[in-house]
């Protein structure tokens, strides 16, 4: 299985999809999610699950920072922005709800952008492919959905660029 991102270039997620985008929800967060294409997908697919984070945040914040999840994804061409204009998925909450964040659980339950605070970060957009659909509902938290998965992973791919400070 393969995962690819028309939204890198040279080596980095442009600009739209982070801090220097101008899509901002009234928090000031982007989102403008990035869009992305799975190939070769094993046989028996039922739908995919998707995490996008950020292990460079670890240091920074003491965690590794979630800017999207979404499971039950079933077709293999994500286009830009489909966070808010076709979710044709469910979405769970990301780290914009925690400690370090600010958000209530229903506002940080979709794509939240790119925003290294020291230096440029690395992004790992990782797809699951799965041999089901998961019973999960809108604002799943991270470790609901990587127990659900137990034991239906397929196959995993992962694409990563970096996102400028």
């Amino acid at each position: 299985m393969k995962v690819t991102s028309t939204g890198i270039e040279n080596g980095f997620w442009a600009d739209r999809f982070g801090k220097f985008g101008s899509d901002l929800s009234a928090k000031g967060k982007n989102v403008r999610s990035v869009p992305f294409s799975i190939s070769d997908a094993p046989a028996g697919t039922v739908s995919f699950a998707v995490v996008l984070d950020d292990k460079d945040a670890i240091p920074v914040c003491g965690f590794n920072w979630i800017h999207w999840t979404l499971c039950n994804l079933t077709q293999a061409e994500v286009a830009e922005d489909a966070s808010r204009n076709s979710p044709d998925f469910i979405q769970g909450s990301t780290s914009f709800h925690s400690a370090a964040g600010d958000e209530t659980r229903a506002e940080a339950s979709c794509y939240g952008g790119m925003a290294p605070p020291d230096a440029d970060h690395e992004y790992t957009l990782t797809v699951y492919a799965l041999d089901c659909t998961l019973d999960l509902t809108e604002g799943f938290y991270l470790n609901e959905m990587l127990r659900a998965m137990r034991g239906h992973v397929l196959a995993h791919a992962r694409v990563s660029a970096m996102y400028r400070a």
